[in-house]
């Protein structure tokens, strides 16, 4: 994982601040994930059912791309020098856009949005959207917010 200073990372707003790595989303996980929550819709675990809807297969819940936004971050972010820890303060939106395919690859794209300085920690917004391989519109859209504590 890259770092950069604090003084540089407040001075990257409006900057794009990284893209994640590929992750497959495959039926396993989208199972996986339905147990975790027992959210067991037909449209995400059951492929036959699921060939007769207009998706055509099944689909991953929409919390879970949303979920995968951790692992991208930590991909495709540089750690700020002197931060000991970072933790999810919330969004201002989310839209989920097109629907994720059992199988699909998706990687996320991260921009720095607003950085606030607090005495000590950062509020970070990042403008982020989840690319869908080989589609042109994004599964989803959002404004996520953090803290980065010193």
């Amino acid at each position: 994982m890259t770092e950069i200073s604090k003084e540089s990372f407040l001075a990257a707003e409006g900057q794009p601040a990284g893209t994640s790595k590929w992750f497959e989303i495959d039926q396993s996980r989208i199972d996986q994930f339905a147990d975790v929550t027992e959210d067991w819709q037909f449209i995400h675990i059951d492929p036959e059912k699921a060939r007769e809807t207009p998706f055509g297969g099944t689909i991953a819940h929409g919390f879970l791309t949303l979920s995968m936004l951790s692992a991208m971050a930590y991909d495709a972010l540089p750690d700020i020098q002197g931060s000991t820890m970072g933790v999810n303060y919330g969004f201002n939106k989310i839209r989920f856009l097109s629907p994720v395919m059992a199988g699909a690859r998706i990687r996320g794209h991260f921009k720095y949005a607003k950085h606030t300085p607090g005495q000590d920690h950062i509020t970070t917004v990042y403008d982020l959207s989840v690319e869908i391989e080989g589609q042109d519109r994004a599964a989803l859209v959002a404004e996520w917010i953090g803290r980065r504590y010193f």
